[in-house]
């Protein structure tokens, strides 16, 4: 265990918040986290569509979640390329690169023109249906943009104003990108988006089944944990998966069908009650430690871990990289997943159908909200007590083990104060 320990600390740990630095990597992250508002407004109007059914007076507000998380792939066209261009400190072409690439993400949607001059876009491809394409094509326009900002038709002291400079230095660039996406969506007539779906849907459909549920949430929210690496570094990934799932239950539920995407971020929160590796009962736990130390880490991580924020424990205690907190830690990354799984592809739970990005409502209020049924509650209290008989034995196991050692310490300092 120790030298697996130490591969987590000085090889894995190390590389993969590399990966997390990497510019690329970085831009779609941030990115998706800056558009967390319009997700987030999302999950508001799915409360009031709960309450709607109790009381038929409240407005449809659909609406205004058509227009906030239902445009989440134009929001990220622009800021992707956009943040590319801040973090490779091209901050003066900024602005030019997202708006080239709302232009080239409109273009591989497959626009159709009617003989009015009318557009008509599938409006799904404009939220959570085209993410793939819109990563992509951010990352293109922003890799294009990146290499020409490297040069520049005016010299550094030149007298011309910034903007006018920027104004020139960025025409051929994005009349590149356009000129691609003209090329092969109006000369050649080739849908771009349905071969970037077509290209991505294997990773998407192994995302979407058992295995790829339970490898990416074990990963993500237990292994990586424990190696004191954040979620976020691989949040990206994660979030491709998740948004295209929820997406396309919304749109089943629209047509009246039943939802069938069991990997979105809304069943994954079932799993994730005090946070990634299931740690509320750990965080009750503490409060009754017998250890001093262990008891005010309990009171001070307490409340954050009841909405969902144990970055405080994990990474504030010695939970990461200690065996004796990480074994429980892996097991509930197991078991966990294992029961939501079972629970939503049952039938016992319904799989939820409507964005809800509330994930620091406190478990098991949060379970009902965000699969609408009484049920969702139920399989979170069900998650909390299983996490609660794994983690107990290795608490009581730690907290004599610390009992000791502060006892050990309270004695040297007595024979040190005495001598």
């Amino acid at each position: 265990m120790n030298k697996f320990i130490a591969w987590m600390t000085n090889v894995l740990a190390p590389k993969m918040n590399k990966m997390g630095r990497n510019p690329w990597m970085a831009s779609l992250q941030e990115s998706i986290l800056t558009a967390m508002p319009m997700i987030l407004i999302g999950s508001f109007v799915t409360i009031f569509g709960i309450l709607k059914e109790f009381i038929p007076a409240i407005p449809d507000f659909t609406m205004i979640g058509n227009f906030s998380f239902g445009l989440l792939s134009i929001f990220l066209a622009y800021l992707i390329p956009a943040t590319v261009m801040e973090k490779k400190k091209h901050r003066k072409v900024a602005k030019q690169a997202g708006m080239a690439g709302v232009a080239f993400f409109l273009m591989i949607v497959y626009p159709i023109f009617d003989e009015t001059g009318n557009i008509q876009i599938v409006f799904s491809n404009l939220g959570t249906g085209g993410m793939i394409a819109s990563l992509t094509a951010g990352l293109f326009v922003g890799a294009v943009m990146n290499q020409f900002a490297k040069h520049s038709f005016f010299k550094e002291d030149t007298p011309i104003p910034d903007f006018i400079t920027v104004w020139f230095d960025t025409i051929i660039p994005i009349l590149l990108c356009l000129t691609i996406g003209w090329i092969f969506t109006f000369l050649l007539q080739i849908n771009i988006f349905d071969i970037i779906y077509r290209i991505f849907s294997p990773f998407i459909a192994i995302g979407q089944s058992f295995w790829g549920f339970l490898f990416l949430n074990f990963l993500a929210y237990s292994f990586l944990y424990s190696c004191g690496i954040s979620t976020w570094a691989i949040y990206p990934i994660l979030s491709a998966i998740y948004l295209q799932g929820i997406g396309d239950n919304m749109a089943l539920a629209a047509a009246g069908e039943a939802a069938r995407y069991i990997h979105t971020q809304e069943a994954v929160c079932l799993i994730l009650v005090g946070g990634g590796g299931g740690t509320l009962p750990l965080a009750f736990m503490l409060l009754r430690a017998k250890s001093e130390k262990l008891k005010a880490i309990g009171k001070s991580t307490l409340i954050p871990s009841i909405c969902n924020i144990n970055e405080p424990l994990v990474f504030g205690t010695p939970v990461a990289f200690n065996p004796l907190l990480m074994v429980p830690m892996y097991i509930c990354g197991l078991i966990g997943p294992i029961l939501v799984w079972a629970a939503l592809a049952s039938g016992l739970v319904p799989i939820p159908a409507q964005t809800f990005g509330l994930w620091y409502l406190p478990a098991p209020i949060y379970g009902w909200l965000a699969t609408g049924s009484f049920m969702g509650l139920l399989l979170e209290l069900v998650v909390i007590a299983v996490c609660w008989v794994i983690y107990y034995p290795f608490f009581k196991i730690y907290d004599r083990q610390t009992c000791e050692e502060e006892k050990a310490e309270r004695e040297k300092k007595a024979r040190v104060s005495a001598g």
